[in-house]
C-alpha cells in the first residue's frame, strides 16, 4: 500500500490541474460568448456617430494597389470575374482583387520555400506552389459560403422588420434603410447590403434594378425569389406587405427546416472523433490491464514449460 502522504500529494495535484483547467475554460467561454460580444459591439458602435461607417457607392484610389497591379498586370475579363467573388464575400474595394491577387503569388512562393526547405525536393516544392496559389481561393470560397449562409438567416428577420415599417406607415425606400440600422448587430452582412441597396436607391438607380444587383452580389437562392416578388410588386402595384409575410413565413420555415438538418447530421459526424479519438483510449483503459494480465500468464506458462 502506498504511504497516505503520497495518495494526497496526488489527490492535491489532481484537484489544483482540474481547478485550472476549468478556471482557464471558464475564462475563455465566457470571453468568447455571444451575448459578451454583442455587447461589445454595441458599446464599440455607442462610441461613434451612427451604428457603424456608411456604405458608400463610391472608393478613393488606393496608391499601393496601383503600384502593385503595375507589378502584377492582369486580364480585365479576370480582375473583373475576381472583383465579383470579392464583392459577394463582402469586400467592395478597389484595391480588394489587386491585393488578392498578389495573396495568390505570394502564398504560392511561400508554400513551396517552406516545402523545398522541409523535403529537399525541387518537384515536390513546384507542386506545392500550385496547391499554395489555390490557398486564397479556398479562403475565399468558405468566406462568401459564410456569408450566404448569414443573409440567408436572417432573412425572415428583415421581412418581419419590413413588415412592421411598412404597416406603420414607412415608405419601402425606409423601411430598407431602417431595417438596416436595426440589423446591424445581429446580422453585419445583410445590413451592409440593406445599406448599399438604399444608397443606390437613393442615388437615383431604378429601383428594380437595385434590386437586381443585391441579388447578384449575395448569390443566395432566398434573395433571389425575393428580389422577383419584389420587382413584380413594383412592376404590377400588388399589397407589398401580404407578399412579404408570406415570404416571412416560408423563409422562416426554411431556416427551421436547414436547423433540423444540421440537428441530424450531427450524430454522423460524431462517428469519425468517436472512433479516432474516444475508442482507442476507451479500449486501452477496459482492455489493457486484461491484456498485459494475459501476457504475464503467458509468459510465466512458457517460462515453466521450458
Amino acid at each position: 500500500m502506498p504511504p497516505l502522504d503520497l495518495v494526497m500529494s496526488f489527490v492535491a495535484v489532481f484537484v489544483a490541474v482540474g481547478l485550472l483547467a476549468g478556471t482557464i475554460a471558464s475564462a475563455i467561454l465566457r470571453r468568447h460568448a455571444p451575448e459578451r460580444r454583442r455587447l461589445r459591439e454595441l458599446a464599440r458602435s455607442q462610441q461613434t456617430v451612427a451604428w457603424r461607417a456608411p456604405v458608400g457607392l463610391t472608393d478613393e484610389p488606393n496608391a499601393l494597389a496601383e503600384r502593385i497591379c503595375r507589378i502584377l498586370p492582369r486580364s480585365e475579363t479576370r480582375m473583373g470575374e475576381m472583383r465579383q467573388r470579392l464583392v459577394c464575400a463582402g469586400y467592395r474595394s478597389t484595391a480588394a482583387p489587386v491585393m488578392f491577387a498578389a495573396s495568390q503569388i505570394v502564398s504560392a512562393i511561400a508554400v513551396g520555400v517552406v516545402t523545398l526547405l522541409v523535403t529537399g525536393v525541387l518537384p515536390i516544392a513546384l507542386l506545392s506552389m500550385i496547391a499554395g496559389f489555390g490557398i486564397p481561393g479556398l479562403w475565399l470560397s468558405h468566406q462568401i459560403k459564410r456569408r450566404g449562409r448569414v443573409i440567408q438567416n436572417g432573412l425572415p428577420d428583415v421581412l418581419d422588420l419590413l413588415i412592421v415599417c411598412l404597416e406603420s406607415g414607412c415608405s419601402l425606400d425606409q423601411a430598407i434603410l431602417k431595417s438596416s440600422e436595426e440589423l446591424a448587430l445581429a446580422y453585419q452582412p445583410l445590413s451592409d447590403e440593406l445599406a448599399l441597396l438604399a444608397n443606390e436607391i437613393r442615388a437615383g438607380k431604378p429601383r428594380p434594378e437595385a434590386f437586381k444587383r443585391f441579388a447578384e452580389r449575395t448569390r443566395v437562392d432566398d434573395v433571389r425569389s425575393l428580389v422577383a416578388m419584389l420587382v413584380q410588386t413594383d412592376r404590377y402595384g400588388t399589397s407589398i406587405g401580404q407578399a412579404l409575410r408570406v415570404h416571412a413565413d416560408l423563409f422562416r420555415t426554411r431556416r427551421r427546416q436547414r436547423a433540423e438538418e444540421r440537428a441530424a447530421k450531427a450524430g454522423v459526424k460524431l462517428v469519425i472523433p468517436l472512433v479516432f479519438c474516444l475508442f482507442p483510449a476507451f479500449y486501452i483503459l477496459t482492455l489493457g490491464p486484461a491484456i498485459l494480465q494475459f501476457v504475464r500468464v503467458f509468459l510465466d506458462v512458457v517460462a515453466d514449460v521450458k
